[in-house]
């Protein structure tokens, strides 16, 4: 670096502090009214302040997860660099995975410096910590009562910050399955379709409308989503961060140690999450009551918590700018949407 750029550089111990992240990370937004006369300010991403309302404050840092140390010794640099112990790998992990697909595909007419199968693996090792260390999932008290199958899907939440955090546009799910003894689906509630959109989710089907946080789903048509949904100045639901003036609903997993009685306006949940007691840190319990018909043995339930970088609605409602760049977004997204979602952690159970 000295050789390259006459700086010479040294040791820095800040860098390794969750505060040098929040620099960047806190950021907040600020509506513009008719005249360009700011109505409102937003938390449009604030994971320090979440993880300073946590357990893990003080005791893991950022750079613990989304910098990991390397095995071994490395060397500092690629000319005469000498070996150290407990260097960070600058693999900056996050969970948009979906991001460095988009610019493999599109590499040459984006104009994208790094190889395709350099952002392919990029997104595979996202996909891979997001799915061993994001979360847990499992299904309690299974059983059929009358003519009804009950059963109670938790999930456990490992993150330092909500989950998902940051950006808004990020949503986490529960894919809930019941199949009979015959293999065939006779309940499903969040079921993932090409387009991207949720089967189900009110907000994915119009704009102006948004799923609320569910106790208990006892319809297809009821969907458990962790998501920040923003509301403009007049109380009408937007993806437009320079409208968003607050958050009408906030049901992002809670870290542990986040005590959401106590925690600030600007990280607080949101909505009906509020009054929910399964709805703590470290996770939430949902409950799930289906209808039998007569006739069968047994039941299969399948749990899955799937999660979605850029939601359906994010993308969908660029079309109103009319520009060439968000139309080419737009045309990015539809064409990869199949693959804009991953699987976080599942759960399985059969009941008779």
């Amino acid at each position: 670096m000295q050789s390259s750029s006459g700086f010479e550089p040294v040791r820095a111990s800040h860098i390794a502090n969750a505060e040098h992240c929040a620099t960047c990370h806190t950021l907040y937004t600020h509506a513009l009214g008719a005249e360009g006369e700011t109505v409102g300010e937003l938390p449009e991403q604030v994971p320090y302040l979440e993880w300073n309302h946590s357990v893990y404050s003080g005791v893991m840092s950022c750079q613990s997860c989304h910098m990991p140390i390397a095995n071994g010794a490395m060397p500092i640099a690629s000319v005469l660099g000498q070996p150290r112990n407990r260097m960070s790998r600058h693999v900056f992990r996050a969970a948009n995975f979906f991001m460095p697909r988009i610019f493999a595909r599109y590499r040459d007419e984006l104009g994208v410096g790094a190889l395709s199968q350099e952002l392919g693996a990029a997104s595979q090792e996202d996909i891979a910590y997001l799915g061993s260390a994001a979360a847990r999932l499992n299904i309690t008290n299974a059983r059929i009562s009358s003519d009804k199958l009950l059963a109670e899907v938790g999930i456990e939440s490992f993150a330092g910050h909500k989950l998902p955090t940051a950006y808004p546009s990020r949503r986490l799910w529960i894919h809930f399955t019941v199949r009979d003894d015959q293999k065939s689906i006779v309940f499903e509630s969040g079921a993932f379709q090409p387009d991207g959109s949720i089967r189900g989710n009110d907000n994915d089907g119009d704009a102006g409308r948004y799923e609320p946080h569910y106790r208990e789903i006892d319809d297809p048509e009821k969907v458990q989503i962790y998501e920040a949904i923003m509301v403009d100045k007049n109380g009408r639901v937007t993806t437009g961060l320079l409208t968003g003036v607050r958050y009408a609903k906030d049901n992002r997993l809670l870290p542990r140690g986040f005590d959401k009685t106590t925690a600030a306006a600007d990280i607080a949940a949101q909505g009906e999450a509020l009054k929910d007691d399964d709805f703590k840190d470290g996770g939430d319990h949902v409950r799930y009551s289906v209808k039998l018909s007569q006739g069968m043995n047994a039941y299969t339930i399948e749990a899955e918590l799937r999660y979605q970088p850029i939601g359906y609605r994010w993308a969908q409602n660029l079309r109103q700018q009319e520009a060439a760049e968000t139309g080419r977004f737009v045309s990015y997204y539809e064409s990869m949407a199949n693959i804009s979602s991953t699987i976080l952690a599942r759960a399985g159970a059969t009941v008779k």
